[in-house]
């Protein structure tokens, strides 16, 4: 989870002081979001409190004084303090079961609604990501994210819902053809009514999606995360729900609550209302509660954790392959896309750990607000160290980090941050004992494999059967300047839903998928993750005129 923590939150009551948004003015800083059903803003049974990412690298001991305070006392001073940034309502059960029941109601008037308006929410909710930039990434850097991950957060969803992107999404929503006499079309279809379950370390680009799932038709229920609400409520209320007014969309086609993950989805795991629930999660808790869908009659669609391989060729630009590489440290790894391996061909080895060393002094701590700062505070470390161990006594090599540091950098013992760390593991053959190659490890960590001498044929085998046989599948990078091998990983490479050739492995694209996998990370229907198809599905239609059904049948 990408700060979780540092976002904070405590419980209160309705008593709190006035607030901007939707209750009216306190001041510039602060905002309250009620429950937003059926077009309506609506009372929660309690108050979560968002304190600034900044406020428990500043101040710890008044931070969590300040929690403590509103969970006692929801008229208590504290919630008038700076590093106070807002508060969300939290949903009971009855407001849970409205949301689903005014999302269905509204499903059908929605979906009726022509293709090419609702099309035109993606254009309208890109112009308005553009015009209140400044306020997105001030909500991402309260949430303690780092100002400049909060900006390539923004390019995710300007390439997706780029006007290339919308092009190609309209393409593949309907199809038409003339044959025979015929007007045949091919057309995708809303599945209904949509659950939205985004993560905790990035939860407003991921409630974002959901602006596709109703430009598909479908009317959407968000739950945003208890810990961590404040900016999906935001992007919700405020930004998305007034386009859809514009647009003239029912009440009750967007509805946004805050509440407990599992309430929620056995709520909507349940109900007759709910059609796809898109679960973005771990991969063991997911894979489980894809099989809770499949015996309820929902449509999962899964976004859960990756194990990103780089695969680096002996010809590879090695300068440029570290800068691929450093990516995995940003956000200090707490990102699923982000490196989590690196395949390295013996001959370019040496020279890539170098530079990858050298690179790395580039990626620090700070204050999320500071433009430089790459890495974020790590809450739990415990497994991290434990990772570690285990590698270096499986015989493998700390290259650089390995410690917890303070906010400027300082090694430290009591440092809420951890080092940008490199762990050389020499040969393919026993990799995968190591669990920092095997699996996800959400840190500042990435293990290079050199990989054992042998002719280029034989390597180029070995690292294609690596590659697809990664239990997870998200993204893939490969570096080189062979077209036999490019074309050959092209050819070949079936793990992941996205392939990058001598490219940013976090970097986005428009067409191209931003989300979506393949095994622990897409489950059993797992793919390449184009939202606005996943929450629809494929019907063929044939408008005939002055022809005859037996001829049809049995004619030529």
């Amino acid at each position: 989870m990408l700060l979780d923590e540092l976002a904070g939150t405590a419980a209160a009551t309705n008593a709190a002081p006035a607030a901007k948004g939707a209750e009216g003015e306190r001041d510039n800083t602060f905002r309250s979001y009620p429950l937003y059903i059926g077009g309506k803003d609506v009372e929660g049974d309690d108050w979560v409190y968002t304190v600034s990412g900044r406020s428990l690298l500043e101040d710890v001991f008044t931070s969590v004084s300040l929690k403590r305070a509103l969970e006692k006392d929801p008229d208590s001073e504290a919630a008038g303090h700076p590093y106070v940034v807002g508060r969300c309502a939290i949903a009971g059960d009855a407001a849970i079961d409205q949301a689903s029941e005014a999302a269905a109601a509204a499903a059908p008037v929605w979906a009726a609604v022509p293709l090419d308006r609702r099309m035109t929410l993606g254009t309208r909710f890109r112009e308005e990501l553009l015009r209140r930039e400044d306020e997105f990434l001030e909500m991402l850097v309260a949430e303690a994210h780092p100002v400049k991950l909060a900006r390539w957060e923004l390019s995710c969803l300007l390439q997706i819902y780029s006007e290339e992107s919308l092009g190609w999404y309209r393409q593949q929503m309907h199809t038409e053809f003339q044959h025979g006499g015929r007007r045949l079309i091919v057309r995708r279809q809303p599945d209904g009514v949509v659950g939205f379950n985004p993560p905790q370390n990035a939860p407003l680009p991921s409630a974002a999606l959901a602006v596709l799932a109703l430009m598909a038709g479908n009317a959407v229920v968000v739950r945003a995360p208890r810990s961590i609400a404040l900016s999906t409520m935001w992007l919700l209320r405020d930004v998305v729900a007034p386009l859809l007014e514009e647009l003239g969309a029912p009440a009750g086609t967007l509805n946004a609550v805050c509440g407990n993950p599992k309430q929620t989805l056995d709520r909507w795991i349940t109900s007759p209302l709910i059609d796809d629930i898109f679960y973005i999660g771990g991969s063991e808790q997911g894979l489980r509660f894809e099989q809770a869908c499949v015996a309820n009659g929902k449509k999962p669609i899964l976004e859960l954790a990756g194990n990103d391989g780089i695969v680096v060729w002996s010809d590879a630009d090695v300068k440029k392959t570290a800068e691929a590489i450093t990516e995995a440290f940003y956000g200090s790894g707490q990102i699923c896309m982000v490196p989590n391996y690196v395949l390295a061909h013996p001959d370019v080895a040496e020279a890539l750990i170098a530079e990858v060393k050298e690179q790395v002094k580039t990626v620090r701590p700070g204050y999320p607000e500071d433009e430089d700062v790459l890495l974020s505070p790590v809450r739990r470390s415990e497994r991290f160290f434990a990772l570690l161990e285990q590698a270096v006594g499986n015989g493998g090599q700390i290259i650089t980090g390995g410690r917890r540091t303070e906010l400027d950098g300082t090694p430290s013992e009591t440092g809420v941050f951890l080092e940008p760390t490199v762990v050389r593991v020499d040969g393919m053959e026993g990799a995968r004992s190591y669990d920092m190659v095997r699996q996800e490890t959400f840190f500042p960590l990435i293990p290079i494999i050199v990989a054992e001498p042998g002719s280029d044929e034989e390597l180029l085998e070995r690292f294609l059967h690596f590659v697809n046989s990664n239990e997870y599948g998200l993204r893939n990078s490969l570096w080189t300047g062979s077209d036999e091998v490019i074309d050959t990983f092209v050819a070949r490479v079936v793990n992941g839903g996205l392939l990058k050739v001598n490219d940013s492995h976090i970097g986005f694209l428009p067409y191209l998928p931003s989300h979506g996998g393949t095994g622990m990370t897409g489950g059993a229907f797992g793919e390449a993750n184009y939202p606005i198809l996943k929450t629809s599905h494929v019907q063929g239609v044939s408008i005939a005129r002055d022809v005859s059904p037996r001829e049809a049948v049995f004619g030529s």
